[in-house]
């Protein structure tokens, strides 16, 4: 019998090293952390108010102009409607393209005048050439023409005038042949005083 208690005390010792091991891992396993929870669900997309389709400036919008996006909240334009409704019956400033998001810019109204460069305000110019105010747009830079009954040469009133909106549309349209410029004080009084009495038309310099 003596011969077997080497034997015997391996497989003790070998016991007991898988006893220390079991207790290693039962504590390693304690203490791990947690794994990290799932995250969250994404952000809702937010609705933004779009055009349907190509929409000319001075443009009524109705409820077929309009149409709902979705935006992720980050990617949201700012001064955007969620509901067509409250957008109807607003008049565009400048042209708009089919899946732009409809902002208050776009419109004529407070948004427009938002954009007015430090020191300047807005002057509405009716010209008497519809065909003329035709051919500018919200963004562009004109030169303002006056020309009086009794005057030998037009005088130039506004020079390198930004236009903020051009929302005239048919000649049925009150605000045809209307244009809102960005001009210092001094310039719109003169334009004002132009239009009483004189026949308004534009230029167009070149871009700096």
């Amino acid at each position: 019998m003596p011969r077997f208690r080497p034997l015997r005390l391996r497989v003790h010792t070998a016991r007991r090293v898988a006893a220390a091991l079991l207790l290693v891992v039962a504590l390693a396993l304690a203490v791990r952390p947690d794994p990290p929870a799932a995250s969250a669900e994404p952000p809702e997309a937010q609705p933004v108010v779009v055009a349907a389709g190509d929409l000319d400036a001075g443009a009524v919008l109705t409820g077929s102009d309009l149409v709902v996006a979705r935006f992720p909240p980050g990617l949201r334009p700012d001064g955007t409607a969620p509901d067509p409704a409250a957008l109807a019956g607003r008049a565009l400033a400048g042209p708009v393209r089919r899946g732009e998001p409809v902002t208050d810019a776009r419109l004529v109204g407070p948004g427009v005048t938002a954009r007015l460069p430090e020191g300047q305000v807005a002057a509405p110019v009716r010209l008497a050439d519809l065909s003329v105010a035709a051919l500018v747009g919200t963004g562009d830079r004109v030169d303002v023409l006056a020309t009086r009954p009794d005057a030998a040469a037009a005088e130039r009133v506004a020079a390198s005038a930004l236009v903020l909106a051009a929302p005239g549309g048919s000649t049925d349209d009150p605000a045809a042949g209307l244009l809102l410029l960005a001009v210092d004080p001094a310039t719109a009084a003169a334009l004002a005083a132009a239009s009483a009495g004189a026949t308004l038309t534009l230029s167009l310099p070149r871009p700096p």
